[in-house]
C-alpha cells in the first residue's frame, strides 16, 4: 500500500522498492584496519586448518639471510577445489558453517591476512582435484575487487615443496609484504624472530590448548632458509591449559555451578581456585594476572576469551586465583556474541542476573566461591615462608619446547634478556662445549653429537637431557655478565668430565654395533 501521511507515529518505515548496492572496492581497506594482533591473525588461519580437518599445521617464517621475506601457514586438511577457493577468497563468502566449526563470520582469512600483509595467496588441492590458487593484492583489491588466479604449475610446485606436510590434500596460505617484517632494522632479525615466536607460542598454546592436548593434532613453527630450505629453527607448540594446576588452591575445587540465563537456559560453569603464587606458565606466563582472572569462555572447544569479568565486577588483585571455564551453548542466542577477532565475548545484562542466582549441586552460591578465592589469596599473602628462586635468563632455540616450558615453569624469567641458544658446531677435538657470552650462545662440539642421539635422527632440539643439565650449570654465566676465575675453572672441569663421558658413550655405541 502507498504511504499516507498521518499524525500518529509510523511504527514500520514505509519503502517504495529496493536496489542493489555492492560494497565499494575501498571496503577492502577497512579489512586492513580491523585491529588484528599478529598472534590473533595467525590463530584465525589455524582455525581454518582445524575446520578443514588438519592433523598437522606448520607456520613457516621464510628468511633470506638477514631478511624475512614471507610467512606461510601450511596444513594437511581436506583442501579446496577451484570453486571452494573462490568462495574462501570472497569477503563474507564462507556461508553455511557447520555447528562445530570455528569459523563464524566469513571474513577471518581476508581480514586477518590483509591486516598484516600486502598480498594474500591461497593455494590448495583435494584428493579429487588439482592444485589451484588465488591471490589478493591489497592495492588492486582496493581499486576494483580484482583477485588474481595463480598459475597452475606454480600451485603444484609450492604444494610439492611442502610434501612433508601436504600429502594428497592440504592448503597453503602465503603472506607477502608483511608489514612488521619491513620494520626490522639491520642485525635485529634474530631478536625479532625470538620475540615474535615466543608470543605466538603462548597465544596459540593458550587459545587452542584443548586441540593441542589431543592426540593426532600438532602445530609447529619453523624458520626456513628460503634458498637452501634448511630449518634454522623448529618449535612444536605445547598446550597451555589455564586450568592446568597440579594441585587445587583450596579443597573442594573445582566446582560446577549452574546459572539460569534468560534466553539461554541453564549455563554450566567450572570454577577453579589456583594455588597461590604458582610459578607455572599456565598461571603466570600468559599475561598480567589481573587480566587473566575471571571467565575463560570457549566456543566449540576454542578459547575465545581468556579472562575478564564481562562487566559483572572489576579486576582486583585479590581475585587473581579465580578462573571460571564456560562453554558457550551451541544454539544461537541473544545473550552471548563473539567479537569478529574471536578475542572476547559480549554479553547482555541477562548474564549478570544469572550469575547472582548461580549455585552448585550442594547449594553453594557463586558469590561464596568468589569469597573463598579471595580468602585463599589473602591467607597466602600473609605467609612469608616461601622460598624464592633467582630470576634466570630464559632458554631459547635448540631446546625442546616441552623442556623449555618446564624450565620456565620452575624458574622466574629475567626480563629484558635474550634467550640462551644451543647450537652444535665444529669445535676443537679437546673441547666439548664453550659459550659466547655476548651472544647468549652455548656451542656444543658436533663431533660428539652421536653420543646423545645414537641411531636417532639429529634435530635442532635434540639431546634434551644434556641441554637441560648444561642450561642449569651455565645460566649464571650469562646472567652475571663478565667471567670470573672461579666460573672459568668450573667450566673447564665440566668440559673435561663431559668430554670423557661423551667419548665413553661413543665407544660403547661402536662396540655394540
Amino acid at each position: 500500500m502507498p504511504y499516507e501521511p498521518g499524525a500518529g507515529w509510523q511504527y514500520d518505515v514505509p519503502t517504495s522498492g529496493s536496489k542493489r548496492l555492492p560494497p565499494a572496492a575501498r571496503y577492502i581497506e577497512s579489512l586492513t584496519h580491523q585491529g588484528y594482533g599478529f598472534e590473533a591473525a595467525i590463530a584465525d588461519l589455524v582455525d581454518n586448518s582445524i575446520d578443514a580437518g588438519a592433523h598437522n599445521v606448520v607456520i613457516s617464517f621464510l628468511r633470506d639471510e638477514d631478511h624475512l621475506v614471507s610467512l606461510l601457514v601450511i596444513d594437511d586438511g581436506g583442501g579446496m577445489n577451484d570453486e571452494q577457493v573462490d568462495v574462501a577468497m570472497t569477503v563474507g563468502g564462507r556461508q553455511g558453517y557447520a555447528a562445530s566449526a570455528l569459523g563464524h563470520f566469513g571474513a577471518g582469512l581476508k581480514a586477518a591476512s590483509l591486516s598484516h600483509a600486502d598480498a594474500l595467496t591461497v593455494i590448495s588441492r583435494t584428493k579429487r582435484s588439482p592444485s589451484t590458487g588465488r591471490r589478493w593484492l591489497t592495492t588492486r583489491a582496493q581499486a576494483d575487487f580484482s583477485c588474481d588466479i595463480v598459475d597452475a604449475k606454480y600451485c603444484q610446485d609450492l604444494i610439492d615443496r611442502y610434501d612433508g606436510v601436504i600429502g594428497w590434500h592440504g592448503t597453503i596460505v602465503r603472506w607477502d609484504g608483511v608489514r612488521s617484517f619491513e620494520t626490522i632494522t639491520a642485525g635485529q632479525t634474530d631478536r625479532f624472530l625470538n620475540e615474535t615466536i615466543e608470543r605466538l607460542e603462548t597465544h596459540l598454546g593458550l587459545y587452542l590448548h584443548r586441540f593441542l592436548g589431543r592426540e593426532g593434532f600438532h602445530v609447529d613453527i619453523v624458520v626456513e632458509d628460503v634458498s637452501t630450505r634448511d630449518e634454522l629453527d623448529h618449535r612444536g607448540i605445547e598446550a597451555i591449559d589455564p586450568f592446568g594446576h597440579r594441585v587445587t588452591g583450596r579443597a573442594g575445587y573445582p566446582r560446577t555451578y549452574t546459572a539460569p540465563i534468560e534466553g539461554v537456559g541453564e549455563l554450566r560453569m567450572s570454577a577453579h581456585i589456583w594455588p597461590p603464587k604458582s610459578p607455572l606458565v599456565a598461571y603466570r606466563g600468559i599475561g598480567a594476572l589481573t587480566e587473566r582472572q575471571g571467565f575463560y569462555i570457549y566456543r566449540n572447544d576454542r578459547l575465545v576469551q581468556a579472562g575478564g569479568w564481562n562487566g559483572t565486577r572489576s579486576g582486583e588483585t585479590h581475585h587473581n586465583l579465580s578462573r571460571i571455564a564456560i562453554d558457550l551453548p551451541p544454539q544461537p542466542n541473544d545473550v552471548f556474541s563473539l567479537t569478529v577477532k574471536k578475542d572476547g565475548v559480549n554479553v547482555t545484562p541477562a548474564f549478570a542476573r544469572g550469575l547472582e542466582k548461580a549455585t552448585d549441586a550442594n547449594g553453594h552460591t557463586f558469590a561464596a566461591y568468589l569469597a573463598e578465592a579471595e580468602t585463599t589469596y589473602r591467607e597466602a599473602a600473609r605467609r612469608s615462608s616461601e622460598v624464592h628462586r633467582k630470576e634466570a635468563v630464559p632458554p631459547g632455540k635448540g631446546i625442546d619446547p616441552r623442556l623449555k616450558r618446564t624450565l620456565r615453569d620452575e624458574l622466574p624469567e629475567l626480563e629484558g634478556e635474550d634467550p640462551i641458544t644451543f647450537r652444535w658446531e665444529a669445535l676443537p677435538e679437546e673441547v666439548f662445549f664453550d659459550i659466547v657470552r655476548e651472544e647468549h650462545v652455548v656451542r656444543l662440539n658436533k663431533e660428539y653429537r652421536q653420543a646423545f642421539n645414537g641411531d636417532r635422527r639429529a634435530g635442532s632440539n635434540d639431546a634434551p637431557a644434556l641441554k637441560a643439565m648444561l642450561y642449569l650449570m651455565l645460566e649464571k654465566n650469562f646472567r652475571m655478565g663478565r667471567s670470573s676465575a672461579q666460573r672459568d675453572d668450573e667450566m673447564a672441569l665440566w668440559n673435561s668430565v663431559l668430554l670423557s663421558a661423551a667419548r665413553c658413550e661413543i665407544s660403547r655405541f661402536e662396540n655394540d654395533r
